[in-house]
């Protein structure tokens, strides 16, 4: 259903080469709200549109000279139809300056979503939420293959996606942008499955061993300050800050949007909550957006 009134045609036809960006992806994924941060940005915006109704869309855009910018999605509620996307957009792109947005989510974050919202998944009801999830992924693969950009929202609130993409689409698309996530974390609770680049930080000293550091963590001035007293730990601050520094601009490059960095050690309490928070300053200084997560830091030590 569209989502706003199209402007009416006036006078004579003429054509122009406007912006299309297709949203697709996974449900549960925030496809709707990428839609409707879109429209307040001014992109004319329509919902589940059937995907042979593309190339007539995409030609109206192009006779209407007031749509500079149009959004749609397109998603599993189509059908069978769906597999005719990548071909529709491979044709679309001669007379429109389409991108293909796929939207994915990890699974037990869409799990959790659906079980807020309570909305059946749109495969059915005939099974699982996680065997429909796994369906639909794998359903879907041809056409993340060919999306000009990824955005996984695992991580993102409903501000903070909104945020995102206003970032990424507003005035002439700034694509210099990148957004960090630095994470600390125990390796006694696995690494995180969202991780780009991850280093051990278990060759530090471990304040846990100092009575009056037990129960604190890397937060703490006096165990931060304890950490940061060791020549190994300015040197590997100071390196892996280079480092990130030297290849940040190589991703972004690359067309990546985000990147997650995760420090482990032992227990995910002290010295990754610590250098995560470090890396994460050093970054925002150098000019970059970061984030700092402790995924750990609450859980309770045996």
């Amino acid at each position: 259903m569209p989502r706003k009134k199209a402007p009416g045609k006036t006078g004579t036809k003429h054509t122009h080469r406007p912006e299309l960006v297709v949203i697709t992806g996974l449900s549960g994924s925030g496809k709707g709200s990428v839609l409707r941060s879109l429209e307040d940005l001014g992109f004319y915006s329509v919902d589940n549109l059937p995907v042979e109704l593309i190339p007539k869309f995409a030609e109206l855009t192009c006779e209407n000279p007031s749509i500079q910018s149009a959004a749609l999605v397109v998603d599993i509620r189509e059908g069978a139809g769906l597999r005719t996307l990548p071909k529709v957009i491979e044709t679309i792109r001669r007379s429109v300056d389409a991108r293909l947005l796929f939207m994915e989510a990890d699974d037990d974050a869409i799990v959790r979503r659906f079980s807020e919202t309570r909305r059946p998944h749109p495969l059915g009801t005939d099974k699982s939420i996680v065997r429909s999830i796994r369906s639909e992924r794998a359903q879907l693969v041809p056409i993340r293959e060919i999306a000009d950009l990824i955005i996984n929202t695992s991580k993102f609130t409903v501000h903070e996606l909104r945020e995102f993409i206003g970032e990424r689409f507003r005035g002439r698309r700034d694509e210099s942008n990148i957004m960090v996530y630095v994470t600390s974390f125990g390796y006694r609770n696995g690494i995180p499955s969202d991780s780009d680049l991850v280093f051990d930080v278990r060759f530090l000293p471990n304040p846990n061993y100092i009575p009056r550091f037990k129960l604190l963590t890397g937060r703490n001035p006096a165990v931060a300050s304890y950490i940061r007293s060791f020549p190994q730990t300015v040197e590997f601050v100071d390196r892996i800050t280079a480092l990130l520094i030297y290849l940040l601009p190589h991703y972004i490059r690359e067309g990546k949007s985000y990147l997650t960095i995760s420090f482990g050690c032992t227990g995910g309490q002290h010295r990754s909550v610590m250098i995560a928070s470090q890396i994460r300053k050093n970054l925002a200084d150098a000019g970059f957006q970061a984030k700092v997560t402790h995924r750990d830091i609450a859980k309770a030590r045996p």
